[in-house]
This record gives structure tokens, C-alpha cells and sequence, in this order.
């Protein structure tokens, strides 16, 4: 059960950062299409500050779990921005 519920706190974590990432490719993008924004931010650098912003919607969903008393859950989201801010990092020394 445990592992069960910080599992889904992860793909929680991942889905959150993947609508957020959208959400701020859409909203900096100046009506580009999501694939044009994320190829322009990997040519001009800044891809992984775009990944960084999208992370704020983790910080929603563990508040959320938080209130819920779903404390695993909310582990899994904070294991899953642990994870996107080690992966940012790897991607902007390469």
C-alpha cells in the first residue's frame, strides 16, 4: 500500500510537470505550437529553465496531498521533483 501510494504520488509529480510545461510553453511560446517552443528553447538553452517552471505545478499537487493527509503521495511528488531537478541539472552541464 505504501509503495503503492508513493507510486502514484510520482505520476502525479510527472503528469503535473508535463501539463505545467505545456502550460508555460504555451503562455512564453507568442502562439508557436508546443513542439516549435520546446525545439527553440533546446536551440537557444533555456529548455531546462522551462522544465524548472513547469515543476510548479508539483508544488499544487503536494499541497494538496498535504491537506489530504495522503503523506505518501505527497512523498512521490517530492521524490518525482527531486528527480526533474537532478535531471535539469544533468541536461544543462551536457
Amino acid at each position: 500500500m505504501i509503495k503503492k501510494d508513493i507510486f502514484i504520488g510520482m505520476l502525479v509529480g510527472l503528469v503535473a510537470n508535463g501539463v505545467g510545461l505545456f502550460l508555460v510553453a504555451s503562455l512564453l511560446g507568442q502562439g508557436d505550437d508546443f513542439i516549435t517552443v520546446i525545439k527553440a528553447a533546446s536551440n537557444e538553452g533555456f529548455l531546462g529553465k522551462l522544465i524548472s517552471l513547469g515543476a510548479i505545478l508539483n508544488l499544487v499537487a503536494f499541497f494538496v496531498f498535504i491537506r489530504k493527509r495522503q503523506d505518501y503521495r505527497a512523498r512521490g511528488v517530492l521524490l518525482m521533483t527531486i528527480f526533474i531537478a537532478i535531471f535539469t541539472f544533468v541536461f544543462k552541464l551536457f
